[in-house]
């Protein structure tokens, strides 16, 4: 596999362009900037302005075979970077039955067997480290040391910044809309700003890389799905920032806000133009009520503001992160809900693809896309991730998991 340039390709290209301006875009052309590649980020609006700016901002994925990377880089950001993160340690996920607590428990189980400290919490326990709990808790677990949160608003700038500070260029408002190859290699994007030649490219364009990659015969099972977060008034800060449970998550903002998301989905059909915008959707009512059952001493709290961001969710639900064979110069990487957290590691684990072939320190052979090589045509009406028929585009409320 040819290694891009070091030099500069010019105004009409680039050794290694981007398509996506996401958390995990931003971060793969970070990695690729500090190994002297000149890259180019190629976004449809702006730099995380969909679902990496607008979520939980969870950093600890024990499935993930990115996970001991995320958890080594994390504390080491705001250095690498020059720039905040505001990313703190440490995360309470507690319960208020005893069904999510044996949920928690294996969970917890999970990552001691990985190597890392995870504490049983009695309610007591949990109710000092999250004083907004109530009576209701049935006890939980604290990870010590590993699997906080950062402020994804800041983390987006932060790469961005940061990138821009290597000589690394981002364009926002050119959405790619097709993508050039030539004898069995990608040559260029185009876009309505201009077409971009490349050495290389890597496509991190969320819900919209699967209308991206057909053209080139390559296929990238996706179902696009809006995921909301509420965001209340400031409240007392907790010795914890990162509280999860009843199916959420979320984490206290360093002003004391609480910002929390998590299921149900709304499935989408997304066209060119995005998902249809609207300031909220029914799942603002959901989420509020949730909140205020698992922090009662926060249930008199206003919402302040809601938004939402479509995700891109992949058949059995892990990311795809993988160069292609054909195009010999193709690298997808398409996260499935995850990438916030895992956009360090992802976007390290994307460099080594780009530059080296395969990743350095993880064995990525479970996020290959052959993996959906058998996939039957209509697994999204299997599943039942489809959008009804509303005028709006809107699909039916799937509730997730815990």
């Amino acid at each position: 596999m040819s290694e891009p340039s070091n030099k500069s390709a010019g105004k009409s290209g680039a050794s290694v362009v981007v398509i996506g301006g996401g958390v995990t875009g931003l971060s793969a052309a970070w990695w690729l900037a500090r190994s002297g590649v000149d890259v180019l980020v190629l976004d449809k609006g702006i730099v995380g302005w969909e679902a990496s700016g607008r979520n939980g901002g969870g950093a600890s994925h024990y499935h993930s075979p990115l996970f001991h990377e995320e958890q080594r880089l994390w504390p080491l950001m705001d250095e690498m970077l020059g720039y905040t993160t505001e990313y703190r340690r440490e995360r309470v996920i507690f319960a208020t039955t005893e069904h999510h607590l044996g949920h928690y428990k294996r969970m917890a189980q999970m990552c001691r067997d990985l190597g890392y400290r995870v504490d049983d919490l009695d309610p007591a326990q949990v109710r000092g480290f999250v004083p907004l709990a109530g009576d209701n808790v049935t006890g939980g677990i604290h990870l010590r040391g590993f699997g906080g949160q950062a402020n994804p608003q800041r983390t987006v700038q932060a790469y961005a910044w940061a990138l821009q500070d290597l000589g690394g260029r981002i364009l926002q408002h050119a959405p790619a809309t097709r993508i050039l190859a030539a004898g069995g290699r990608v040559t260029a994007v185009e876009t309505p700003r201009g077409t971009f030649a490349c050495d290389n490219l890597v496509v991190a364009a969320g819900p919209h890389a699967q209308a991206l990659l057909a053209p080139l015969g390559v296929r990238l099972p996706l179902a696009p799905a809006r995921a909301e977060m509420i965001v209340t008034e400031p409240a007392p800060l907790m010795p914890v920032g990162g509280a999860d449970g009843n199916g959420l998550y979320g984490r206290q903002t360093l002003r004391g806000n609480l910002a929390y998301g998590g299921g149900p989905h709304e499935w989408l059909e997304v066209g060119p133009d995005g998902p249809p915008r609207r300031p909220s959707t029914p799942l603002l009512r959901n989420l509020s009520r949730r909140v205020a059952e698992l922090l009662p001493k926060a249930a008199h709290l206003r919402v302040i503001r809601s938004w939402a961001g479509v995700v891109e969710n992949t058949p059995d639900g892990r990311p795809v992160i993988d160069r292609l064979d054909d195009p010999a110069n193709l690298t997808v990487a398409t996260m499935s809900g995850v990438g916030f957290g895992l956009s360090p590691a992802g976007g390290h684990a994307i460099r080594d693809l780009v530059l080296e072939g395969a990743c350095s320190f993880a064995d990525l052979s479970k996020l290959s896309i052959r993996r959906f090589a058998d996939l039957s045509e209509d697994w999204r009406e299997t599943a039942g991730w489809v959008a009804t028929s509303h005028a709006d585009g809107a699909g039916a409320l799937k509730a997730g998991a815990i």
